[in-house]
Formats: structure tokens, C-alpha cells, sequence
């Protein structure tokens, strides 16, 4: 243990055991079960780091999750809604750097948290009247969307709700997707980097850690990816929104917790 302590930020049994479980239960997220076990990844590590270094220790992690995610559900994606996501992403990245120091992360996770919230209650209020038809693509839709989730995943690593108001209502199979899903976030967090890196956020005790972690990144993903290839539509989509109404919830309760004081 002491010589784990020298070279990682694992100093003591509980730090190491919060570390464990927030890349399990991200792990589980990136392998396709949703967003609500990947927005207990900081909150857990914030128990015994500062959020900002447990930020910077979990992207590392989620590039390692989305090689493997990208792997396991290799061949499952739909290219539309990439090509219209993706560029707003890019920008909302970049909008993200460039405002990071004057973003307050709290309002920005209450208004994603209200987003997810009142999209859920839409779609639910939707459903009473029968099933729902599923929504077309569209570039200027996708484009507004992917830049929120851009914006969001760099400031507050909330992108998921966003995405999710746009891609969850196209009614694709499940493993179209969590496949979509999957490359979006990929770039979204090799995009991230850049600007990560140019604030400072990386050093050789972070990546250590980073890859001390790796062999239950890779597992807990795959095991995720396994549970998600087995749901049936009928499952996937009440267990989506279930997911997005929880995170809208944490999302609403760390911002106004924080905003509050």
C-alpha cells in the first residue's frame, strides 16, 4: 500500500475503495447502461479528492472505457446522427475552454438537471396517449443538442442528458443506440483533451492512477455492453428514461445544493 501511495493519489484503504467503485459504476455506464452510474463517478471520488482531480483522474479512465466500448459495439451506429451532432459537440467543446473560469458548474448541472427532468415528463405525458412515433433526424435539432452536450460534458461532465433529449426520441434499436452513443462520447472525450491538458489538469501521479484502475475499466465495461446486448426494446427505452430522470434529479440536487451553499 505504501508504495501504491507514492506513485498514485490511492494513499489509504478508502481512497483506493472510491476509486474502485466510481469506475465500476462508470464502467457499467459506458459499457450501455445508461447515465445515472457514470454521474456517480466524481461525487464518489470528491469523498476523498478535490472534484477537480477527481475529474481529471476519470477521463483518462473513459478514454480507456470508450476503446473498449467502441470495440464491443463496433458495427452498430447510425452515421445521420453522428454527422449532425458531432459538429455542434465540437463547438460546445471549445465554447467550454474558453468559458471554464467564468462557468458556474452548479447552474450548469441544475439546468441540465431541469432539461432531463422536463424531457422525461414530456415523453412520459406523450406516451399516455398511445406509443410514440419516432422523430426524424434533423441537422439543425442534432446541432443545437450536440453543442449542449459539448458545452455540458467539458464543463460539468453532464453531457449525457442533452444527447440523449435528441438521439433517445429517433426510437433506433437498442444496440444502434448505445453504438451512436458510444462513438459520440469517444470523440467527444478525445476532443477533451486538448483543452484539459492545456489547463493543467494531467501529470504523471493522475495517469499513474489512471492506469492502475484499467483492468476493472475494461471489465465492468464489458459487462455492461453484455447486460445492454440482452435487453429487448420493450426494456431499454423504460430503463433510458428511468436512468435520465435519475440523473435529471442528482443533477437538480448537487446544483441548487452547491448554488445554495
Amino acid at each position: 500500500m505504501q508504495a501504491l501511495a507514492e506513485l498514485t493519489l490511492f494513499g489509504d484503504v478508502p481512497s483506493l475503495t472510491a476509486a474502485l467503485v466510481a469506475v465500476f459504476l462508470v464502467g457499467l455506464s459506458k459499457g450501455g447502461l445508461g447515465g445515472a452510474f457514470a454521474l456517480m463517478g466524481v461525487p464518489i471520488l470528491s469523498l476523498v479528492m478535490s472534484p477537480v482531480q477527481a475529474a481529471a483522474l476519470l477521463l483518462p479512465v473513459l478514454l480507456m472505457m470508450d476503446a473498449v466500448s467502441l470495440w464491443a459495439w463496433r458495427g452498430w451506429f447510425d452515421r445521420a446522427t453522428l454527422w449532425h451532432t458531432l459538429p455542434g459537440a465540437a463547438f460546445g467543446i471549445a465554447l467550454g475552454g474558453l468559458t471554464a473560469a467564468y462557468t458556474p458548474e452548479a447552474m450548469v448541472r441544475l439546468l441540465v438537471g431541469v432539461v432531463a427532468l422536463g424531457f422525461v415528463a414530456r415523453m412520459a405525458l406523450a406516451r399516455r396517449g398511445g406509443p410514440v412515433q419516432p422523430r426524424g433526424q434533423s441537422r439543425t435539432r442534432g446541432s443545437f443538442w450536440g453543442g449542449i452536450a459539448g458545452f455540458t460534458s467539458f464543463v460539468a461532465h453532464a453531457g449525457g442528458p442533452p444527447f440523449q433529449v435528441y438521439a433517445l426520441p429517433l426510437g433506433f434499436d437498442p444496440r444502434i443506440y448505445t453504438g451512436t452513443t458510444v462513438i459520440f462520447f469517444s470523440v467527444v472525450n478525445v476532443v477533451k483533451l486538448v483543452p484539459y491538458a492545456a489547463l493543467g489538469q494531467f501529470n504523471t501521479t493522475t495517469l499513474t492512477s489512471a492506469l492502475v484502475l484499467l483492468p476493472l475499466a475494461v471489465g465492468s465495461t464489458l459487462l455492461g455492453a453484455k447486460v445492454v446486448k440482452h435487453l429487448r426494446a420493450e426494456l431499454f427505452y423504460p430503463l433510458m428514461y428511468g436512468m435520465i430522470a435519475l440523473v435529471g434529479v442528482k443533477l437538480v440536487w448537487d446544483g441548487l445544493a452547491a448554488l445554495l451553499g
